[in-house]
């Protein structure tokens, strides 16, 4: 469907409503007639969510001549119900596992070639963003900004692509994945989560579930390629994941928040913990069940228009979104203040309405940093 989409949107039309309509019959005609819609829905809120969430729970603050990262979710307890809105990784890889069991069963070549290829297209944006942040990292020492500064924005940029690397390992795994199914994964991270945090084993010990916590998801999409499971099964991951959580929050010392908090002496996703695998479960079940409506709504061209776009553009979106919020960051000191919600400390709420009202505009910068990366290439269909 990529190519079909990219060609659909690069044909010239006049301007006008007669020019939206006209693309947007574009596209309906570009997609292939059996396409399940809600998956592509579903891949678009979890990118939705990793990008909000990030431009939420991260600051740059302006402190004697140099940015520094902060979160409003260490000042304002009160905030850790967004990290359960908006930490949506669970739901991508769910879609991954599906998506990429279904196209490597679908695939004429063989297993090494198919892998080859979704990694190529996995990775090979990744060669723009560390281009241009050598340059720009480069120059801002050259023209002496603080060391300090440049750390802390190349660590809003790099640190998100951990995901690539998961993806990547467990896209590897996809032969398996549907075989083993999403239990022993669970399984293995609650054992090392009972061997760090009660028998005193040791912290490193935890990376296993780097691969293993995100496996679950991953598995439980592999496991669903042949077809949606019941809406009963939706349920019961709801309703079963959300009361485990609840139980290990409560009563087993399980951070709330589902991001990692600076300053916390333990984080449920760096690396996962097995609270924040029992919460995926949840959203996995609440992604099944918000298929049918997604489905529905998606019938409608314009959202469908939409959804289609940012699926076709889902690597690039998440490569920069953190780079359009620090130009937005950057530009603002240009006019020579310190301005609410983009320099200031997060904490309160008033500098959670102020970056509210600064979204709008990361959205517009990231849209022309996509533009700039080159979005309009021809690209491949995404399996």
């Amino acid at each position: 469907m990529r190519d079909r989409v990219q060609t659909a949107r690069a044909r010239p039309a006049a301007g006008g409503p007669s020019a939206l309509r006209e693309l947007l019959e574009r596209v309906e005609r570009a997609t292939p007639a059996g396409r399940d819609r809600a998956i592509d829905g579903l891949r678009a809120l979890a990118i939705a969510g990793v990008v909000l969430g990030h431009w939420l729970v991260t600051a740059l603050v302006a402190d004697s001549g140099t940015l520094r990262g902060a979160s409003p979710l260490r000042e304002l307890p009160a905030f850790t119900p967004a990290s359960w809105l908006f930490q949506t990784l669970a739901v991508f890889f769910l879609v991954g596992g599906l998506v990429a069991a279904r196209g490597r069963a679908r695939a004429e070549q063989g297993f090494r070639a198919w892998l080859r290829r979704r990694l190529a297209r996995l990775f090979a944006p990744v060669m723009a963003v560390a281009a241009v942040w050598s340059v720009i990292a480069v120059t801002m020492l050259a023209r002496g900004v603080a060391v300090d500064t440049v750390l802390a924005l190349a660590a809003l940029v790099w640190s998100p692509l951990w995901f690539l690397l998961v993806f990547g390992a467990l896209t590897a795994l996809t032969p398996v994945a549907a075989r083993i199914g999403p239990a022993w994964p669970v399984a293995v991270v609650a054992l090392v989560d009972l061997v760090r945090f009660w028998l005193g084993g040791p912290g490193w010990l935890g990376w296993v579930n780097v691969i293993a916590g995100w496996l679950v998801p991953y598995c439980l999409g592999a496991s669903w390629a042949g077809g949606l499971p019941s809406r009963r099964t939706g349920w019961a991951l709801l309703l079963g994941g959300a009361a485990a959580t609840a139980v290990l929050v409560l009563w087993a010392g399980y951070p709330a928040s589902m991001v990692g908090v600076p300053g916390a002496a333990v984080s449920n996703l760096d690396p996962p913990t097995l609270a924040a695998v029992t919460f995926g479960l949840a959203q996995c079940g609440a992604a099944r069940l918000l298929a049918g409506p997604l489905r529905r709504a998606l019938r409608r061209p314009l959202a469908w228009a939409a959804v289609a776009v940012v699926n076709v553009h889902a690597i690039t979106i998440f490569l920069w979104h953190q780079t359009a919020m620090i130009a937005v960051t950057a530009l603002g000191l240009l006019t020579g203040g310190i301005l609410p919600g983009l320099h200031t400390a997060p904490d309160s709420a008033a500098w959670v309405a102020a970056r509210l009202a600064w979204l709008p505009v990361f959205g517009a910068a990231l849209v022309a940093c996509c533009a700039l990366a080159g979005v309009k290439r021809p690209g491949r269909a995404g399996g």
